[in-house]
């Protein structure tokens, strides 16, 4: 690496972890340190897993000072790690965890602005919160909130209209809300209110960072087809009298995200040998830096196949829904990042993978789960003039999308999709190992299918290329019905970025910024450099003419078991 080459840094914090990773301009890491709250804080802050849980409520919350402490300890632990000097790094970005908030009080701005570098973090900035704790994204005790919201623009399908997502108990509008109504003296003295990745950015800064262009959607506060805050939803998160206040509290978001917000605080040029120079670029949250590790193209699209399941995809398109996610995309204006968060994933899989027979030599079952669907025709069927369809729905737990009790729901259906009606007959254990990946699929298809376009003339509407992520990526029968469902007209690839996706996210977002032209989009620079050797594979050929419409056929008929079982619901 040549000596003069610029160098960046990314940020990833977590739920349970701070992560710094520093990438060169030609995009190799050049170095990496963490901390694990658990491992290192459990016994001063007595969390479990990152957070506390309050049952009885259905709060869980971090406290902000353990992220004050574990950002001097990843520096302390990065310094001694670099083979370079820290002078050398230019730029700093990151992810963090998304929905989490912070309250800074009226005291906020001085203290970040005169930070000793003799002294630690903690115990200079622990007086500038309003609030000690921040409310985290599995905080559950917001439904109040919620109802409201979804109630306040005429149904949740006009809020996602307008926010790019229907009401959850994590956003942090129904947060602010709650908060407001139980500790109305804290919301009083709050001055600003962060987001956990402009709070990061904010004390790196030395001064109140920001939100993101593509953080601040996750709000339910911020009206995207317009750009601006929704007056209607500050005046039910804020007070009816307090919409001015609490757009003051907010601040007005950083619309550019590769735009420097200012150099480096000094505390950190003093201490750990920045230089003066090192510019902060607007800090985002961990789902939209994780399609910047790609980079994502539009028309591409991540899967990740873990304990949950979540569709990511870059696209031009804006046409929300209440059971899904649009986000501003955190680099590329007029872009949007769509997501699809499923509880049902890897344990699902799993227990329909125990139900088969147990291999003789194989030391898991997956390899009898990946001979059943191997072994078993698309839905089942082996003549389209005689055999139905089958489809169905594996929920181990209530799912969200759509928002159906758990239970295990089998249909058939003719091959053209008409006739649907509850299946009379005993599935196999191998169908039922077929047909849970491909309910996966479907429901995925089914949600993103006004979002793709035909790669070309001679195609169907589909992705360019789908990426795997996660356990279920390595698995070769799950990735070719994922291919055989969703298509994929560059085939189908298992994607290997190790466990740093999110800070190298953030590490590109600082390069882009800093490195790019006149106009130089984040996928057009990072997409130059970025070599595909050693970080992805090809594990299936995707788009399979007949099957890839075989599957299209029964899509409505899948739509519309959804429908009649929610309809059970109500």
């Amino acid at each position: 690496m040549a000596a003069e080459q610029p160098l960046y840094l990314g940020f990833d914090l977590s739920t349970q972890q701070l992560k710094a990773i520093v990438v060169s301009s030609d995009l190799k890491t050049v170095g990496e340190a963490k901390v694990d709250f658990d491992g290192d804080f459990a016994a001063t802050y007595g969390i479990k897993k990152g957070v506390h849980v309050r049952e009885e409520t259905g709060e869980v919350y971090a406290p902000v000072a353990l992220w004050m402490e574990a950002l001097d300890l990843v520096l302390d632990r990065l310094q001694k790690a670099m083979p370079v000097p820290m002078d050398r790094i230019r730029g700093i970005s990151g992810s963090c965890q998304q929905h989490g908030s912070v309250f800074w009080n009226k005291d906020a701005e001085t203290l970040l602005a005169s930070l000793n570098p003799d002294k630690a973090i903690v115990d200079q900035l622990k007086p500038a919160l309003a609030h000690p704790w921040s409310p985290n994204w599995q905080d559950q005790s917001t439904q109040k909130e919620c109802d409201a919201f979804d109630a306040k623009l005429g149904g949740r399908e006009n809020l996602a209209q307008a926010t790019g997502s229907g009401a959850h108990h994590r956003f942090t509008g129904t947060q602010i809300m709650r908060l407001r109504r139980v500790l109305p003296d804290m919301y009083a003295n709050t001055h600003r209110i962060a987001l956990v990745s402009s709070w990061l950015a904010s004390v790196l800064l030395g001064s109140i960072a920001p939100m993101d262009v593509g953080d601040v959607c996750g709000m339910n506060l911020w009206d995207i087809p317009n750009q601006r805050y929704n007056d209607e939803l500050l005046a039910l998160a804020g007070g009816a009298d307090g919409v001015e206040d609490l757009r003051a509290k907010l601040g007005a978001p950083a619309m550019d995200g590769g735009k420097s917000l200012g150099s480096i605080s000094n505390y950190f040029v003093s201490r750990y040998g920045f230089n003066k120079g090192c510019q902060i670029i607007p800090f985002t949250g961990d789902n939209p830096a994780t399609i910047l590790a790609l980079p994502l193209r539009p028309l591409d699209a991540i899967v990740s196949l873990g304990t949950s399941t979540t569709f990511l995809m870059n696209t031009p398109a804006y046409k929300p829904d209440g059971a899904y996610h649009f986000f501003n995309h955190p680099t590329t204006a007029g872009h949007y990042m769509f997501m699809l968060c499923y509880k049902n994933g890897g344990l699902s899989r799993e227990k329909v993978r125990d139900a088969l027979p147990k291999p003789e030599n194989g030391p898991t079952g997956w390899e009898n789960f990946n001979k059943a669907i191997f072994d078993t025709k698309p839905l089942d069927v082996t003549n389209e003039e005689t055999d139905n369809a089958k489809i169905g729905l594996y929920f181990d737990l209530r799912e969200t999308v759509p928002n159906i009790r758990a239970g295990t729901y089998r249909y058939e259906c003719a091959a053209d999709g008409s006739n649907l009606h509850p299946s009379e007959s005993k599935w196999s254990p191998a169908v039922d190992a077929r047909a849970i990946v491909e309910s996966q699929a479907l429901s995925m298809r089914l949600r993103s299918q006004a979002l793709v376009h035909k790669p070309d003339d001679l195609l169907p509407a589909q992705p360019r290329r789908i990426y795997l992520v996660g356990g279920g990526s390595l698995n070769p029968a799950i990735a070719s019905v994922i291919g055989s469902v969703l298509g994929g007209a560059e085939g189908v690839y298992k994607l290997d970025v190790g466990g740093n996706a999110c800070a190298m996210g953030g590490a590109y977002k600082a390069l882009w910024g800093l490195e790019r032209k006149d106009g130089e989009t984040f996928d057009d620079l990072i997409g130059a450099r970025w070599k595909e050797e050693g970080s992805v594979e090809k594990v299936d050929i995707g788009y399979r003419q007949g099957v890839y419409e075989q599957y299209g056929s029964v899509l409505s008929a899948f739509e519309e078991m959804e429908h009649r079982l929610l309809e059970e619901e109500k």
